[in-house]
Formats: structure tokens, sequence, C-alpha cells
């Protein structure tokens, strides 16, 4: 054989080999990876940053069709000139609205929040007169509280929780990582006063005279100064109210001469507000695990959450505020009062990455067990040594890519000690067969074995770069989720090219060259021979290939069936034998349970609904505690920041935060459990008349609900009408849970219309008469009681009482002052019209629609199958305009003269994914072709090289449908991945082929030998990846992708070890030799 200069690998490896830098590489490696451990943030999730900009509008006093019409219509059509806006989603509804302005992911919050506040401002002068200036409140993943606490007692009021709450939301704040701290529930401190009717009619004071008064006797300012006597004297004037005695003597009105004090006509109360919100601590058969010391408990709270600042380790975090929470037990927080860490975001993110570290020294050692079983104790220490140096590496580059340590980062890595792994094999390997062949000194015997596979071994892996990188670009959502893998994955692979070439020839030969050179015996054999264990290969890969190669027949026989066999797998996808989903459900530690009531509820019923479902909780054994949560919102997680959720707060509302004992104390995984609680606590509520719906958090990005149908048209009656039925066809689809619509129930309202022309008369402005009613009904604060003793401020909140204002005609026999002083009952000066509550208006990217939203808990819990049921029924709709309902999936309607349904929710999701997946893979496949025909200079060639890529599905489908695991979207990346390492083994193949080829060898004889001498790195490289998926397959949302570099390399390595050299067979006996390598002559 002709001897060819060292190309690149060689020339890198004969330059470290005896080089005293290498040792230094691998320690600085090493110590570079753990200080990159150390110091990357961990969290359990990657971070999506999706700006959304909140811009709330008040319009006081507008409908809901005219703020619809006068102030969201004109701003959304602004705000969507703004670049990058992919969504804008508004609410209308009487006296304001809300509009959410959603970027595409990546964009810089700042500059989106900026941006929004000045297309707003630059249209003020377009707006309404009446409108208030819009507030725009940036919204990103950092607003997530990350720990909360509540605080809990038997003996302790929600007055003095509150009071507890507040100082200790001052010490949270004071740490530096800290961004936030809310208080949620208990009751404020306030100075209430209570006015009488029939007191201030009998002492001829208007309920707005009282309030106007006292609004004017709480004023203090600084009046300047002046000097005198070559001294300056600051003056003072006016004094503040400080407490309950001196609000009640302020003079709000004369009768008979005498001073009316605001004593005489109101009961005054320095203590807790009137509620508006009640929070609820409860324990269920598990509390003992978090501290509580008994099931059953039941009682007032108030809960403190905490969002951390941005880049801050929620471990740490949360480290140094419990350490700051027990310090402050029995100095600021008192004996009598418990608390309870109810979120720890900090520790569920540091479980999973010492977990997912845990797994990843798992694989690798695995991986080391076998190379040392299949090639001997000291190649195994050449692995053990380039693995986690190439896993340093990789996590140092990790760190500078601005990624934290979390579950898909780590999992990566575990994926991709599979794959990195193979350069250390091949090289390893190869060295190894040019010892046993003892034909030349160790040294060059290593250079060489490094030089021989080099070149096939650099395109091979750039190979797989190119097979993953496409995944970098996957948009929306899921993009940044899933942009950890490809990224780290290539960035492990480069680093094991290097590791490959420079640190495992070196140790290679540390370790072998004694041994090799005491064996060394003859100088002059050649390197293309057989090892013992290669001919052994050799003779029993030739009984199988051989009556392949010699027969026309069989071979097209084979081939046939191979692809019989292939297009069976794929028909196990529209059979429903293997079932499509984004990704399974997570196994959790918390469940939350999100009550709505029908408009017109009252607060004190809704609490009594929402205990009543929380009272199923007390017998659940694997539940420790849970919050409930009414007329206000429990702290959202990532899924109630994309819907919202800390924007619910009314009478009619109500959340139930449930916690959940530790994964690894309960034999039931939280989905399973979601599904028996839905269960349990449906009846209750359909018993009350209220809407359940038991919210998982969203193993992937969140959507507004797993199902939602959008209905879009010209008119809101027309709307309704179709989402109607839509309702009701979710409700009778087996498997569609939690079924809801965005449709407000018309509860009663009552409209009060004063008569301007009696008005007028009696010297009465109508304003009067509004402002009279408001503050009775909702109240109002005139100021604040400056209590020194108080962290929070005390406002003075004027009401009726509250047994005056449960009735409208109690309300209509207040009097306000005509202009001769006489007081004229409203009574005489309004008339009053029964009505129903007006429905909200809601636009998505400027359309009208309405949303009909729902869960899915059956047997196949995708939505794909449950739209797929859904479709017929769904087509039968008549639409007001006469015509049947036309159903879109993947765009927004064109025409708003007509009625539409479009899906969307997380099947919007799935299927941008699975497109951008679709096109990354059809990228993938020109990457692979252009760079294999680069190196061979042959336009066929790349084809056969590339022919198993398809045959994975063999394994894949199959196994995804015998082990009843979802196809989904990683599992898609192991499909996409496995096309790298597949094509990669073939071009180690066809490579040796070539060379035996250029030798001299026969074509069956060259195609043989190719696959005995290759046959053992490339059964190690599938093995590798089984080992390195077998780890994976423990988690639920990467389990998919382990099924698919599990059974799809098993499968496909068997068949390519057989239909590659088949095929390139056929091909090189068609074209001739001559066309393929040229012939080396003999010299």
């Amino acid at each position: 054989m002709t001897r060819r200069p060292l190309g690149v690998s060689g020339s890198i490896a004969r330059a470290f080999l005896e080089n005293k830098l290498t040792p230094l590489i691998v320690v600085f490696s090493l110590f570079l990876g753990i200080f990159a451990t150390v110091i990357t943030p961990r969290e359990e999730e990657p971070q999506i940053k999706v700006p959304m900009i909140d811009v709330m509008v008040g319009y006081p006093g507008a409908t809901a069709e005219e703020v619809e019409t006068r102030v969201v219509t004109p701003l959304e059509k602004l705000l969507y000139e703004i670049p990058n806006v992919k969504y804008i989603y508004s609410t209308s509804q009487p006296s304001g609205a809300l509009i959410i302005v959603r970027f595409k992911v990546g964009t810089p919050p700042d500059e989106a929040a900026v941006r929004v506040h000045t297309k707003i401002q630059s249209a003020m002068d377009r707006m309404p007169d009446g409108m208030m200036p819009p507030i725009v409140k940036p919204r990103t993943i950092d607003d997530v509280p990350a720990v909360a606490y509540t605080l809990w007692s038997r003996t302790a009021s929600p007055m003095e929780l509150r009071r507890v709450a507040d100082e200790l939301k001052v010490e949270l704040t004071r740490h530096p990582r800290v961004a936030q701290v809310w208080v949620i529930g208990g009751l404020r401190h306030v100075v209430r006063v209570d006015f009488d009717r029939n007191k201030l009619g009998s002492f001829n004071v208007s309920l707005l005279q009282a309030y106007q008064a006292l609004r004017g006797f709480n004023w203090r300012l600084p009046a300047g100064d002046f000097n005198a006597n070559d001294t300056e004297y600051q003056v003072d004037v006016g004094s503040f109210l400080r407490d309950a005695g001196d609000i009640g003597n302020v003079v709000v009105g004369v009768y008979g001469r005498r001073p009316v004090y605001l004593k005489d006509v109101a009961s005054i109360r320095s203590g807790p507000e009137e509620p508006s919100s009640y929070v609820w601590m409860g324990s269920g058969p598990a509390a003992p695990a978090v501290g509580i010391p008994r099931a059953g408990v039941d009682t007032p709270a108030v809960t403190v959450a905490i969002a951390k600042k941005p880049g801050t380790n929620a471990v740490i975090l949360v480290h140094d505020l419990d350490r700051l929470v027990d310090h402050l037990k029995g100095r600021l927080i008192p004996s009598n009062i418990q608390v309870t860490k109810t979120r720890d975001y900090g520790f569920t993110a540091d479980e999973k990455s010492n977990e997912l570290i845990e797994h990843m020294l798992i694989a690798t050692f695995a991986v080391v067990l076998l190379m040392a079983f299949a090639l001997g104790r000291r190649e195994g220490v050449v692995v053990a040594v380039a693995v986690p140096v190439t896993l340093a590496l990789t996590l140092a580059a990790s760190y500078f890519f601005g990624y934290t340590l979390n579950r898909v980062t780590l999992f990566a890595l575990i994926f991709a000690i599979g794959i990195l792994v193979d350069d250390a094999i091949v090289v390893v390997e190869n060295i190894h067969r040019h010892y046993e062949l003892k034909w030349a000194h160790p040294r060059l015997a290593t250079v060489y074995a490094v030089d021989e596979v080099g070149n096939p071994t650099i395109l091979a892996t750039f190979t797989v770069i190119a097979a993953l990188m496409p995944l970098a670009f996957v948009s929306g959502l899921m993009g940044p989720y899933m942009r950890p893998i490809p990224i780290n994955a290539s960035a492990a692979m480069i680093f094991s090219l290097f590791v490959a070439f420079v640190i495992s020839p070196w140790l290679t030969f540390k370790l072998f060259h004694k041994k090799a050179e005491a064996e060394l015996e003859v100088f002059d054999a050649s390197p293309d021979q057989e090892t013992e264990e290669e001919s052994r290969l050799h003779r029993i890969y030739a009984r199988v290939m051989r009556p392949l190669l010699e027969s026309r027949a069989l071979r097209y026989g084979f081939l046939l069936g191979v692809l019989v066999v292939l297009v069976l797998s794929m028909l196990t996808v529209p059979t429903r034998f293997v079932t499509v989903k984004m990704l399974p459900y997570d196994n959790k530690s918390e469940l939350q349970i999100v009550i709505d009531a029908p408009e017109g509820f009252s607060l004190e019923e809704t609490n009594a609904a929402a205990r009543e479902i929380a009272s199923v909780f007390r017998s659940i054994p694997e539940v420790t505690d849970y919050q409930v949560y009414v007329g206000t919102s429990a702290p959202f997680n990532f899924n109630g920041l994309v819907r919202h959720y800390f924007l619910r707060h009314g009478a009619n509302v109500a959340d139930i935060q449930v916690n959940l004992v530790d994964k690894h104390s309960r034999d039931i995984k939280s989905h399973p459990l979601a599904k028996k609680i839905r269960k349990l606590v449906d009846p209750i509520g359909k018993r009350l008349g209220v809407n359940v719906k038991v919210t998982e958090v969203p193993p992937g990005p969140p959507v507004l609900s797993t199902l939602v149908a959008e209905v879009y048209g010209p008119s809101l009656e027309g709307r309704l009408k179709i989402a109607r039925q839509v309702k009701k066809i979710f409700e009778n689809t087996d498997g569609v849970v939690d079924v809801d619509w965005f449709v407000e129930y018309p509860a009663p309202r009552w409209e009060i219309h004063v008569d301007r022309e009696k008005a007028i008369r009696s010297g009465i402005n109508p304003e009067q008469v509004v402002r009279t009613l408001r503050v009775a009904l909702a109240g109002a604060d005139a100021g604040l009681a400056h209590d020194q003793f108080s962290r929070e401020p005390v406002p003075i909140v004027l009401r009726l009482d509250r047994a005056q204002r449960s009735h409208l005609k109690d309300l209509l026999q207040l009097s306000v002052h005509g202009s001769d002083g006489r007081m004229v009952p409203l009574a005489e000066l309004v008339t009053v019209h029964e009505t129903h509550r007006e429905r909200f208006r809601y636009h998505k990217n400027l359309r009208p629609v309405t949303y009909v939203v729902g869960e899915v808990a059956g047997a196949a819990e995708s939505p794909v199958y449950a739209i797929l049921n859904m479709e017929d029924r769904l087509k039968k709709i008549t639409t007001p305009l006469g015509e049947k309902l036309p159903i879109i999936s993947t765009h927004l309607p064109r025409d708003p003269t007509r009625y539409m349904m479009k899906w969307d929710g997380e099947w919007q999701i799935t299927y941008e994914v699975f497109r951008d997946m679709g096109i990354a893979f059809g990228v993938v496949l020109v990457f692979i072709y252009v760079l294999v025909v680069g190196w061979f200079r042959s336009f066929v060639t790349p084809l056969v090289i590339m022919a198993p890529i398809p045959l994975t599905l063999i394994g894949i489908l199959p196994a995804h449908g015998l082990l009843h695991v979802f196809f989904t979207a990683t599992s898609m990346i192991g499909f996409i991945a496995l096309a790298g390492i597949i094509v990669r083994n073939s071009i180690l193949l066809v490579d040796f082929v070539n060379l035996e080829l250029q030798a001299g060898e026969t074509v069956e004889n060259a195609v043989l030998r190719a696959g005995a001498v290759r046959f053992r790195p490339i059964v190690l490289t599938a093995a590798a990846l089984v080992v390195g998926g077998a780890v994976i397959y423990l988690d639920p949302i990467f389990q998919g992708l382990a099924v698919s570099l599990i059974a799809g390399v098993v499968v496909s390595t068997v068949l390519t070890l057989v239909v590659i050299p088949l095929i390139y067979f056929m091909y090189v006996t068609t074209v001739g030799p001559e066309k393929i390598v040229p012939i080396s002559e003999e010299e």
C-alpha cells in the first residue's frame, strides 16, 4: 500500500503525543468544568424570555362596546405596527381595557417596553376625552416568584398576620438579589368610617359633604420660612389625622348652630378592612413532611411571594432567605404564627440539577465500563478521561453561552455522552487495532492509526453537528426551550474531536507504549493486516453477506423486505398504534385548582364553594398542604404568567394551590393524581354551580389551554351562537375535560339614570349623585391616618354601613344638598332600570374572537386526537350566514366578514414545532449531502450513505407503540440526531471500502473487510448511545428521545452493516471501481 502524507489529524496527534502541555490541558479542562458547574445558576426549566407588555387603559363610565370601538381598536392597530410583535390580545370591558402585546421570543424586554410606551404616547392626542393615561407594565419570566412563605395561625387574626407579613416583606426586600415581594391575603389595617343614613339625615349632612370635609382636614404642608432677629424660622401649616379619635372629632357640618362631628353620623373603627379576599391554609395527610404537625389544619393565612433578579441563582437565594426567616422567628415573627414554605423553586432546581448530574456521571461510568469490557482495561481508562474532559469543556462553553444548569442543558449533555464518545471510540479502537498488528513502533502506529481514521472522523463529526444545528432555529416558545440541546451537543462534538486527536492518542500511548514495545516482533509487517478478532468477524460477516452479494434475487428480495417493514412501521402513526403529543406531563410536586363562579356570586358564596372543594385535599395521602385564595390569585408560575392568572380578582374567582409530597416519597405521579383529583372536585363544582379546572404545570411552553377553539366572526351574538355549540361538543367528547368559555354570565345589573331636569331644578349637579353612590357602595379613601407604628399606610375608608347598602331601595334613601340647602333624597332624582351585566369583548391580532377552552385527560391525552374526534361534528355547525362552519388550523382567518373557527392552544405549538422540525430535517439532509459530496466528490455516493436514515423509523415508531410512549418533540430530536449518527457509521464503512479498493482489493473483498474491520467501532458507538439513552429513559419529558435513540440506533446499526455494504456493492459493480477511486499500482 502506498503511504500518503499525514493529514490534519495525524499532524495534531504527532504534535501533542509527547508534549508536556497535554496533561496540563486535561487538568485545566477539568478545573474549568468544575468551576462552571459551581458558578452557573441552577433552574428546573429553561428561562424562556417572552417579552409581554400589559397596557391597562381606564375609560370610566364607558360601555364595553365604546371601549372596544374608541380605545382598543385604534390602540391595537398602532401597537401591531411595532416590529417583532407576534400577538396582540385585548379584553374590552366596562370602564376599561387590557391589551397584551406579546413579542417574538428573544426580543429584548426593555426595548419592547420602550417601543410600546413610545407608540402609545404618539397617539394620545387622538384618544377620546375622559380616557385615563394608559399604564404600561412589562412582564417577564423573572416576575415569577421563586419562593413563597405562608404565615398562618390558629390564634392570630388576619390583620395581625398581614402586619407581620408587611414587616417580613421589608426584611426580605433588603436582600440584594430580591427583585419583588408581594403580600397576598390578610386584612389591611384601616380606619373604617361607616356612615349611618338616618343619622346623616337627622343632622342635615350629606355623604358627599362629609367626605369632602374629611379630605379638607387631613392636610399638612410646609408654608415656607421667614427671617427674624437673624434667625430663619421654618413654618409648617396644618396637622395630620393620626387615629380614630382624631378622625371622629372632624367637623363635617353645622346643624342648629352646633358643630356636627364625624362621630355623630358614622361609626369609626380602627381595625381590619372590610374583606375583599380570603386566604386559608390547610394541611393534608403528608403534612409532617413539611414540618406541619398534623393534617386537618384550616386557618386564615397570608402568603409572602418573592421574585428574584435576573441571573440570580435560585438555589443560593432560597438558602439565604430561609436563614433570614429562621433568624426572624421569635423576634419579628411571634411564636403563635407558623411559617410554612409553600413554594421553593430553588429546591426543585437543585434537586433536578443534582439528579441529572448524577445521571450524567452514571452514564459516563457505564460508557467507561462498556469500553473497558469491549476493548480492555487501559482503553477504558482513556475513555474515562476523554468523556469527563469533553463534558467539562462543554459545561464551560454552556456557561459562556449564557445557559443555566437546568433540565434541558443537562439532558443535552447526557444525550451528548452517547455521541461524543464516538470520536474517542473510533480513535482508541483503531490505535488498539494497530498495536495488536505489531507492525511498527507504538509512536508511529499511534500517529498512523489516528491519521487513518482522522478524515472520516472529522467529516462524520461535522455531519452530526449538521444534523443537530438546524434544531437551534425552531421558532416560537419551543425554540429557547429546545435550543440548548443542539447548541450544547454540537459544542460537545467539537470538543470531543479535539480530545480524540489531542488527549486520547497521548494517553493511549502513555498507557500502552511499553507493553507494545515489548511485544513488537515484526518491523516489516503491514498495517493492512487483520487482527485475530477481525479475522474471526470477517468469517462470520462473510457467512451472512456473501450470499447476498452473490445472488441478485436475494439482494433485491432483502431490500424489498426492508422497504416493506419501513412502510408498515410508518403506518403505526395513522393507525394510532403510535400516538403523537407535544410533550408528556412531568412528575411535579404542585397543582393548582382554578375556580370560576358565575358573575354575580358573592365573595362569601365563592369562599364557601372554594373551601368545600379544598376539603377534598385533607384526605388525599400525597397532599402536604394547600392554600385557598378567594377573591385574589395564588402566587403565579410561568403558566400563570402567560395566562395572566395574576390579574384574577373579584368576588367570583378563587384558586387553590396544592403542594404534594416529594416525588420520591409517593407511588403515584402528579399527572395521574391530577386526573384522580379532577374526578373528586368536578361533582362538587357542578353541585355548587362553579367551574373547576385542575391546572398542572405544563411540560413545555404554556398556552391559554390545551384545547382552544377560537371563534371569529363579524358580530358578537353570531360568535356566541357558534361558541355555544362548540362548547357543547367539547362537553360531549370523551377525554375533553375542564371545558369553559370566555363569556361572562349575564348577572343582574341595575342602571341608575339621573333625571337631569329634576336635578337642575333642585340645584343639584348630576355629578353629586354619581359620586355619592360611588362613595356609598364602593367606598373611598379620604387620605391616610398617619399611624407611626404601622409599616403599611393606614387609609381612611368612607362607606355606607353594610346593612344599609344591601338593597337598592336603601341606597336611594340617601340625600344630597340642593342649592337652597334642602336635603333631596336620591329616589326623587333618578330612575332605575334592571338589566344584565355587559359581556367582555375579546380580540386577537385585531380580530374579534370568542374563546372555548378545554383540557385533555382521556386515554389519548394528545389534543390532536381530541380535535380529530370532534372535527366532523364541528363541521356540521351552521353559521348565522347559513354556511357550514369553516375550520382552520394553521393561520388566522383572512376574511373578516365570515364566521370561522381556528384551533389554537397546544395544537398550535405542536404544529409549529413539528413543522419547524420537518424543515430542520430537510435542511439536515441538504447539509449532510453537501458535506459528503464535498468529501467523496460524487453525487451518488452521498445518496448511498444517507440511505439508512429512514431505516431508523423501523426501530423508533414500533418501539414507541410497544412501550406506550408518546411520540413527542424530543422523539423527533432523537430521530434527527440519529440521521447524523447513522451517516457517520456509513461514512466509516464507505471510506474503508474506498481505501481497500484503492489498495487493489476486489469489490466483494473490500466490502466484506470493511464490514469486519469497522464492525467493532460501529457497534461500540451504538452501545454507548444505548447506555446514554437508558439513563434518559427515566425522565418523562425526554423519554421519547431515549426510545428514539435506543430503538433507532439498535435497528439501524444492524441494518446499516448490511444495507450500506449491499447498496454500495451494487453501485460500485454497476459503474466500475475505477470510477470510484484511482486504483494503485503494485510497486
